[in-house]
C-alpha cells in the first residue's frame, strides 16, 4: 500500500476517472441498464476514492492536519453530491440543487487540494 501513498498520482486517477463516470451516468436515461451499470461501477470509484485519499490523509496529514482535514470532509461532501444527483434522478426528484453544490464542492475540493504541499504547483 505505500506505493499508493507516495504520491497523488493514483488519487488523482480515481477521480478523474469517478467524475468522468459520474457524469456519463448523469446524462443517460434514467431508465437504462447501462446507467445502472455506471451507477456502480462510479460507486466502486467512490470507494477508491475513499481509500487512496484516505491513505494519503494519514501519511501527510502531519504536515498540516487540520487543512488535510478539511480537503477530506469536502471530498466526502462532494461524493455525496454525486451520489445524491444519481439517486434523486432516478426517483424522478429535481436535482437542480444538488449539481450547484456539487459544482461548489468539487472545485472547493479541487482549489484546496492543489493548494496543500502534496498539491501541484501550477504557478512555479
Amino acid at each position: 500500500m505505500d506505493v499508493l501513498s507516495n504520491t497523488t498520482h493514483f488519487h488523482i486517477f480515481t477521480w478523474v476517472v469517478g467524475i468522468i463516470v459520474f457524469l456519463v451516468a448523469a446524462s443517460m436515461d434514467t431508465e437504462s441498464k447501462g446507467r445502472k451499470i455506471l451507477h456502480m461501477v462510479a460507486r466502486l470509484f467512490y470507494v477508491l476514492i475513499l481509500i487512496s485519499g484516505a491513505l494519503l490523509f494519514f501519511r501527510y496529514s502531519s504536515m498540516d492536519g487540520a487543512l488535510y482535514g478539511v480537503k477530506f470532509l469536502l471530498g466526502l461532501v462532494t461524493i455525496g453530491m454525486m451520489e445524491m444527483v444519481l439517486v434523486r434522478s432516478k426517483k424522478n426528484k429535481s436535482v437542480k440543487m444538488f449539481w450547484i453544490l456539487f459544482f461548489v464542492f468539487l472545485l472547493a475540493t479541487l482549489f484546496l487540494g492543489f493548494k496543500l504541499p502534496m498539491g501541484i504547483n501550477w504557478f512555479a
